[in-house]
């Protein structure tokens, strides 16, 4: 690991002076269970970091407007487990969460960091670049890509979203909101990620001297549910996961939303509405549901299973939210 400036604010406005005055060469470190490993493999070389475990104000869930909650970037995923709030009021966030199995992650890893990690892609991991071309060449089309993106990758990247959490609060409508030195903004959880288009840009639509601070959920939505399907239980990233909000009236589904993830390079939206609005969410509609999502899947030539698993979850993950066993 090369040599770098440690930086500990106190608050958050000390915290973007910090980086506004560095830019490009600083990085933002919450619980580290990400970057530091980047860092020991040189693929990022930041020359200062910014902590911000040691800013209060990040931290802590509380009540937001209209019935909602405001969780704080620096929240642990163990905080986030504990909270009656979200357990009650927001099944799939804390479904999402469980999905984090490693005991040493859910006590370090933080909420806005989660939402932060870089891509898992193995090309990515070794050095080869976000997009992983040489010479115009795509790596991960020419080489093994059974966990690269079947959804989304019309474009150079291939890689999919790392995080467990980032579709249910697509799903949820959910905000963020992002500090700077000029000032304090508010975006969608969904205007939050983004595709790159080229090598050197990044995977969120954050400047590199803004800081996530902190998620806000809309009211309370009982009827969402996350479901992952692993390889295998244990320490795993998903191959991939499935997030559902359903609204009713009466015992119709008046609304929903399905967003899938690890399969595509962003949290990716798919459509679900003409296969569940105004019917009972019952096994044939889930089922419909989930050839909905399978309709716009791109695969690579060795990761169509891919598209099958995200079939599964939609299905499974509608009949959870519809408070169904499946």
């Amino acid at each position: 690991m090369n040599r770098f400036e440690y930086a500990s604010p106190a608050t958050t406005d000390e915290a973007v002076r910090m980086l506004e005055s560095s830019f490009d060469d600083a990085a933002i470190v919450a619980g580290g269970t990400d970057l530091l490993s980047l860092m020991k493999d040189f693929v990022v070389e930041p020359k200062r970091l910014v902590s911000l475990g040691g800013i209060e104000e990040l931290r802590g869930i509380r009540s937001g407007a209209d019935g909602g909650l405001v969780i704080g970037a620096m929240t642990t995923i163990d905080e986030l487990l504990a909270s009656d709030a979200v357990r009650t009021g927001y099944p799939g966030v804390a479904q999402a969460a469980e999905g984090i199995a490693s005991l040493q992650m859910r006590a370090m890893g933080t909420v806005g960091g989660e939402l932060m990690q870089r891509p898992r892609s193995w090309y990515f991991r070794r050095g080869l670049g976000l997009l992983a071309q040489q010479d115009g060449t795509s790596l991960v089309e020419a080489g093994v890509h059974r966990d690269h993106a079947a959804y989304g990758n019309s474009g150079p990247a291939k890689f999919v979203h790392a995080s467990s959490l980032a579709p249910i609060l697509v799903a949820l409508d959910a905000n963020v909101t992002v500090a700077s030195a000029q000032g304090t903004r508010r975006i969608s959880a969904a205007q939050l990620f983004v595709i790159p288009a080229y090598d050197d840009a990044r995977e969120t639509s954050l400047a590199p001297n803004e800081i996530l601070t902190a998620i806000e959920l809309p009211g309370a939505a009982p009827h969402c549910a996350t479901v992952e399907i692993r390889h295998r239980k244990g320490l795993d990233w998903p191959e991939a996961a499935a997030a559902c909000v359903l609204r009713f009236e009466g015992p119709k589904v008046s609304a929903a939303r399905v967003v899938l993830g690890h399969v595509a390079p962003t949290p990716w939206m798919v459509d679900v509405r003409e296969a569940l609005l105004g019917r009972v969410p019952d096994d044939a509609a889930a089922e419909a549901a989930g050839e909905a999502a399978a309709s716009g899947a791109t695969p690579l030539a060795d990761n169509g299973h891919k598209v099958q698993l995200a079939r599964a979850a939609t299905r499974r993950a509608v009949l959870r939210a519809a408070q169904r066993d499946f």
